[in-house]
């Protein structure tokens, strides 16, 4: 079933060649993507205003919301990748290991994503352009359960299997071998544009791929030229290692995708247009190093790896789960999958969900995710406990004179006597769940949950909303 007949090496053959043939082509620069923002049955392209169909994983601005516009996306106030004026969102379905008794359990994600822009001109001539305001896409297709070579489906949608010590061999579907160094998950989207639409109703017929599906010329129908986007994010299978079984590789997309086949990648546009079109005109380095496009300004690392949305779908995604989030069934194919519903999965947009806990019965109150540091700690007290629990934290403070603490690392209690420094007030993800209450969160690795006693001896900076 998976076999080494479906390596891609003609294709990187070709792209080598063409690279050689036209210099320019070989002008880009990675966007580093440091962290998941979301993992959420979210969509804001295909299912616009409801709960999506199965679970993505999210990177970019945190403008994104279930329903949003460009002005939305252009209203984020940090984002998971590293360029400010780049406020988009990129989000694929996620990967889950799936036990023999048929239970699930998702595979980490090797930090966020890398994003490739490149300047893929057909002619020294040709001038690519800039995503216009409000621009979406989707590229590949959830229902598909074999190879069928759809719009370049073959070469746009592939995986390698990581061996920095060996060989990492390029696939279709999921290898049947384990993968030492992470499974890489690869999406090209295409680049040619009808030149008139910002989205269509199946999401991908305002878009083409070019002859070389990424690169060449564009067909009639699309003739505008887009700068080229080509996704990479990486999952550690190699977790899995011992636990494979009946001689098969044991993963499945998030969509009940046993192949591999239905991968695809969404993209909403959220670019300062001026500043893209400015790095395609003049960023013409082939090293790919992001810094060297000098019209970028950067996130400082700590903001995007901690820039989050906070989830509002009630419903397991973490941990052993019995089936996977939404309807979902596993359909191995070959024919087209089916869609499922009234299953009774959760189907309700909630509030966004809370990092801390109500304390107003002992006079204590919120303040907010503040970061630590190894050599210079917010707190000067700690004390370690193996059921931490947001009380106990607060508790053990007080009988020791304090009127701070913070938690941190689901385990680690700190206590204090003033306010954190300014400077490392308004983080985000303090998102570990406390030792002795997985209902509660306890701060994170370097990041505190804070909070202080009330009364009019105490400096805040305010309970969040």
């Amino acid at each position: 079933m998976f076999g080494q007949g479906s390596l891609v090496s003609s294709f990187l053959a070709a792209v080598l060649a063409f690279t050689i043939l036209i210099p320019q082509a070989a002008a880009f620069w990675r966007l580093p993507c440091l962290n998941k923002l979301l993992v959420e049955r979210n969509d804001p392209i295909v299912s616009p205003g409801a709960v999506a169909g199965h679970l993505h994983t999210i990177m970019g601005g945190n403008g994104f919301n279930f329903t949003m516009d460009y002005q939305n996306s252009r209203a984020s106030t940090c984002s998971s990748c590293t360029v400010k004026q780049d406020l988009s969102n990129y989000w694929i379905p996620n990967v889950f290991y799936r036990a023999k008794n048929g239970s699930f359990f998702p595979v980490e994600q090797i930090g966020g994503a890398t994003i490739y822009y490149l300047q893929r001109a057909d002619t020294p001539e040709e001038k690519l352009k800039a995503f216009p305001p409000g621009f979406r896409m989707v590229a590949g297709d959830p229902w598909l359960r074999n190879n069928t070579s759809v719009s370049g489906r073959t070469d746009a949608f592939t995986y390698v299997c990581l061996d920095y010590s060996g060989r990492s061999n390029q696939y279709t579907e999921f290898p049947n071998r384990n993968c030492p160094s992470g499974l890489r998950v690869q999406i090209f989207f295409p680049s040619c544009w009808n030149g008139k639409d910002l989205d269509s109703p199946d999401h991908k017929s305002h878009m083409a791929y070019p002859t070389g599906i990424n690169f060449g010329k564009c067909p009639p129908t699309h003739p505008v030229k887009f700068i080229s986007i080509f996704y990479e994010i990486i999952f550690n299978t190699n977790a899995f290692k011992d636990q494979w079984y009946d001689n098969k590789q044991p993963f499945v997309l998030s969509n009940g995708d046993p192949t591999g086949y239905s991968l695809h990648g969404d993209f909403i546009n959220g670019w300062d247009i001026d500043v893209l079109q400015k790095a395609i005109d003049t960023c013409n380095s082939a090293s790919g190093v992001v810094e060297e496009c000098s019209v970028f300004k950067f996130f400082d690392q700590n903001q995007s790896q901690d820039c989050m949305v906070p989830p509002r779908v009630e419903e397991q995604t973490t941990g052993w789960l019995e089936k996977l989030p939404g309807c979902n069934p596993i359909q191995p194919g070959p024919e087209r999958a089916i869609k499922y519903t009234n299953c009774g999965a959760q189907e309700k947009i909630g509030a966004p969900k809370k990092y801390y806990t109500d304390v107003s019965t002992k006079n204590w109150e919120y303040v907010g995710c503040v970061m630590d540091n190894l050599t210079s700690r917010t707190f000067p007290e700690r004390e370690d406990f193996n059921d931490l629990t947001v009380e106990k934290c607060i508790d053990y403070c007080v009988s020791k004179g304090f009127e701070w603490a913070g938690m941190e690392y689901g385990r680690e209690c700190y206590c204090g006597k003033s306010a954190p420094p300014q400077d490392r007030m308004g983080y985000s993800r303090c998102t570990t769940p406390c030792a002795g209450n997985d209902n509660q969160y306890c701060g994170a690795a370097q990041r505190l949950s804070t909070y202080k006693a009330k009364g009019p001896n105490s400096n805040t900076f305010g309970t969040p909303k």
